[in-house]
């Protein structure tokens, strides 16, 4: 399956992605807080299965991969799928 992008590319759960290199993640309580030095953007993880799986994303082969290590059924796969797509097209995650 695979998820458009805000940007309009296509976002493939099969590929390996990684945290971009500019992002610093800092976990907080509610999830996240994400530092882009490159575009100066701070982004909000509310989220702390969200933050679990970007935070160690590039551990895994593909993000059903990551997906499957944190126990992620059918049933959320679809949310999760489309929020990891947003954070790659804010330069959040991109392909390893």
């Amino acid at each position: 399956m695979s998820t458009s992008s805000a940007a309009g590319t296509a976002f493939d759960p099969g590929r390996r992605y990684q945290l971009h290199p500019d992002l610093a993640l800092r976990p907080e309580r509610f999830g996240a807080l994400l530092y882009h030095y490159g575009t100066r953007r701070l982004t909000f993880l509310k989220s702390p299965e969200l933050t679990a799986i970007v935070r160690d994303i590039g551990e895994h082969p593909s993000v059903d991969a990551a997906l499957d290590a944190h126990d992620i059924g059918p049933d959320r796969r679809p949310a999760l799928l489309r929020a990891l797509a947003t954070l790659e097209s804010s330069e959040v995650i991109c392909v390893a």
